[in-house]
């Protein structure tokens, strides 16, 4: 069977439907397949269960604040993080008005951020207050070394905790909870119903080539046991990790040399109500000493599917799937003669990582639980079940130097002639998928985004601001997009 379509997306998760959604309105016609190995979509990375639900606003991360070897804390990257994570939050609110989104809290609730450290680390924990409050992104966070102010905010971590233990806290009330894999089940549910749009469930795409009309996709409809070739002039490897062994297939110059490193994840769930009732934060700490500073849990409270929810973790483990429902094979296929040198350096510039990755497969549940002792000094083994957290896919590339490293955040590959993109790495991901999608669309649609360019400000109305500009209309428009999402907000 053969088939044609202008734009081809590869993988039914966040990124492909926000890259189908915002196309259809910048241009409602163009015809647009998307393909999804899985029988529905949202079930890897976007699936509630499968992340923390934390709207990455840099509001709690503290690996986003670094303190650096003059002692000062670096908050450059919290600044940009907290800017991409609103637009993806002006773009939901637009969605919303426009029928496009269900009602706000089927897919996002207002959480406060808190971050908890304790001894050695408040000294790290004040300086970044500091530092941050100099913004005004940060102007209603709160900081406190009073353990009866902090029990208030968040009072498992404080019960039965040792009186002459020093702690601190930062405290924000504007974070949030979100649903990915509502966002994504949302916009299919409109773009099914608009002309050009074709979503193909339990269709694997097995290769990709060019072609002189762009490229041949070789696809399997597994469900049908039917193989086809499609044309497409435009392709999106939006898959999460499936899309490292799609962006080698495909051949461009500009995908050699990319590695990924698959890291699994394991949760801590609560099944005592009582517990789950009592906290309603998203608690972030600092790394230990000699883990690497990806490797934090965190106990959140979770809304999913309109039922609060409880977890601690994510464990991190290792496995060689790119994704949940991926193959062991993933990895070791994935080394080519471009790529073998910098994963190894990767791997041995690293070797903190991988023995912390080993020691975390290893930990029974009663050893998890008591890394959930630090958050949760009175956690009993009996009120937690384990459960399966996603598969993410770490980027290895050549830093300036020439050599492999690991990269913890999220890329976009693009071809030289435009004709291709894909989106790698892991968090904040899913958090800034909308920055994510501008910078693609800048890249490979760029006609199409000079000739909308008022319809995106409509969309996003904080598109292409510098960071005074957003200072200067922050109340202005950020209380607009959290009245609309049903957010908390408070003027500065």
């Amino acid at each position: 069977m053969n088939e044609q379509t202008q734009i081809a997306l590869i993988g039914g998760g966040i990124m492909s439907f926000t890259l189908a959604t915002i196309l259809k309105e910048l241009q409602p016609s163009l015809q647009i397949h998307i393909y999804e190995m899985l029988d529905d979509v949202g079930l890897e990375s976007s699936m509630a269960w499968n992340n923390a639900g934390t709207g990455h606003q840099a509001l709690c991360e503290l690996n986003y604040t670094p303190r650096q070897k003059d002692g000062s804390i670096n908050i450059t990257k919290a600044l940009k993080i907290n800017q991409q994570f609103e637009l993806s939050k002006e773009f939901w609110a637009y969605c919303v008005k426009n029928n496009l989104l269900d009602t706000p809290k089927s897919f996002i609730n207002p959480l406060p951020h808190l971050s908890f450290v304790a001894d050695s680390n408040v000294a790290f924990l004040k300086d970044r207050f500091e530092a941050l409050r100099q913004s005004p992104f940060y102007k209603n966070m709160l900081f406190s070394q009073d353990k009866d102010q902090i029990a208030q905010w968040v009072p498992l971590v404080m019960q039965d905790r040792d009186p002459n233990q020093s702690v601190a806290a930062t405290f924000i009330d504007s974070g949030s909870d979100v649903n990915f894999g509502a966002i994504v089940t949302q916009l299919k549910n409109n773009l099914t119903k608009q002309d050009g749009i074709d979503i193909f469930l339990s269709h694997k795409v097995t290769d990709l080539n060019r072609s002189s009309k762009g490229w041949e996709l070789q696809i399997t409809d597994t469900k049908n046991d039917i193989r086809k070739k499609v044309q497409a002039d435009f392709v999106f490897l939006g898959a999460g990790g499936g899309a490292f062994p799609l962006l080698q297939k495909s051949g461009i110059p500009e995908g050699r040399g990319y590695g990924g490193f698959p890291v699994s994840g394991l949760w801590l769930v609560c099944n005592n109500k009582d517990l789950i009732d009592k906290h309603a934060t998203k608690v972030y700490g600092k790394a230990s000493v000699g883990d690497p500073p990806m490797s934090v849990p965190h106990l959140d409270s979770r809304i999913i599917d309109g039922k609060k929810e409880l977890m601690f973790g994510p464990y991190a483990g290792f496995n060689t799937r790119f994704l949940k429902s991926g193959s062991l094979l993933d990895f070791p296929l994935s080394a080519r003669w471009n790529n073998i040198m910098p994963m190894l350096q990767a791997g041995i510039d690293n070797i903190p990582l991988t023995a912390y990755l080993v020691r975390q497969v290893f930990l029974s549940k009663k050893g998890r639980v008591e890394k959930l002792e630090f958050y949760m000094p009175s956690a009993k083994e009996e009120d937690w079940d384990l459960k399966l957290a996603g598969q993410r896919v770490q980027i290895i590339k050549k830093n300036a130097q020439g050599r492999g490293f690991l990269e913890f955040g999220t890329e976009v590959v693009v071809s030289a002639d435009k004709s291709l993109a894909a989106v790698l790495g892991a968090s904040p991901g899913a958090s800034i998928s909308v920055d994510v999608i501008l910078e693609l669309l800048e890249k490979c649609f760029a006609t199409q985004v000079n000739k909308n360019y008022d319809k995106l400000k409509e969309m996003i109305p904080s598109y292409k601001n510098t960071l005074e500009q957003n200072i200067a209309a922050f109340n202005t428009q950020r209380s607009k997009t959290a009245q609309a999402l049903q957010m908390p907000f408070t003027e500065i």
